[in-house]
């Protein structure tokens, strides 16, 4: 999304071609999130498979050269991921390998038996294996609960289980927190990951965002504060999912605020937090008296923003699911 608003990709099904055709502009969006603090440089590789591009080796090697890149500037990892049935993973897989990506991440499954069969085929590479589902608390599009889709994923050898896309913050971390209460029932372990949409959607369920009249191009109305994220991380790090990251709608100042608010456990802030006072310390030195009394935590942290539209709902009549 942050790359269809700068000009460089095409809304629909979000190719990335950007990834040959415009590299500077990837490699630059790759270093904003690895300076605002990001341990990991995901691929930009999602929806790149032959059976959607001809040209799609060609973008997965230079997607991979570009996060490898980065990555390497700041010490991070690179995950690589793409869906689709086995013989398409087989193919996809081979492609990263001869990168050397640090780990395989399949992500975006609206249903766990699809995902088995990806982290089925992942585990032969040798790598770690994440696996992420855009599922609601009320389970896949299947209605497989989400305790059952965490278990299904760790049997058939993932070893970060978790949610990514569709729907805000405390409703991906409340669906990790059912898988992970599935897993222990069953006996089982394996690390917790979130990655949300940086868009509030308390109306929807299953597909989430994509159901709202405003997706794709109206959704600015609904982004997240940074300050929305420091909540997000606090709630997600207090669930015990340790990879804590974001998906469509997150920007670098949202990572940035997870890394901040997580700074005491991971022992350091990120370099972008030089250009930032923590919970608006940087105001102290406005002109105006009002503004520099919003220098203080319990500002921020109690605010309700509001729309600036005089008409604007507080919530929106979501498309059939």
């Amino acid at each position: 999304m942050q790359l269809e608003r700068r000009g460089y990709v095409k809304a629909g099904h979000w190719t990335p071609e950007a990834a040959v055709e415009h590299p500077e502009a990837v490699r630059q969006l790759h270093r904003e999130f690895l300076r605002a603090g990001a341990s990991v440089i995901q691929t930009f590789t999602f929806y790149c498979s032959e059976d959607k591009l001809e040209i799609s080796g060609n973008i997965n090697d230079a997607a991979c050269d570009l996060a490898r890149e980065v990555a390497d500037q700041g010490g991070a990892l690179v995950a690589g991921g793409e869906k689709e049935v086995k013989a398409i993973f087989k193919k996809q897989m081979d492609d990263f390998l001869k990168k050397d990506i640090d780990f395989l991440m399949v992500e975006y499954f609206e249903h766990v038996e699809e995902a088995v069969w990806a982290v089925e085929v992942l585990k032969t590479s040798g790598k770690p294996v994440g696996a992420t589902l855009c599922i609601s608390p009320h389970g896949d599009m299947s209605g497989v609960p989400p305790g059952e889709c965490a278990v299904r994923l760790v049997k058939a050898g993932a070893d970060i289980v978790g949610i990514n896309c569709h729907l805000d913050p405390l409703t991906c971390v409340r669906t990790v927190k059912l898988m992970k209460e599935g897993l222990e029932k069953a006996g089982l372990k394996a690390h917790l990951m979130v990655q949300p949409l940086g868009f509030h959607t308390p109306e929807c369920n299953h597909t989430g965002y994509l159901s709202l009249p405003e997706f794709p191009f109206a959704l600015e109305t609904r982004s997240l504060t940074r300050w929305d994220i420091h909540k997000y991380a606090r709630e997600a790090y207090n669930a015990g999912i340790r990879y804590i990251g974001g998906c469509c709608g997150f920007e670098p100042y949202h990572i940035r605020a997870i890394a901040e608010e997580l700074a005491a456990e991971r022992g350091f802030l990120p370099p972008a937090s030089e250009k930032h006072g923590l919970w608006g310390a940087a105001l102290e030195m406005h002109t105006k008296p009002w503004v520099r009394a919003r220098a203080r935590r319990e500002y921020w942290e109690t605010l309700l923003p509001a729309s600036g539209r005089p008409t604007c709902p507080s919530m929106a009549t979501p498309a059939d699911e």
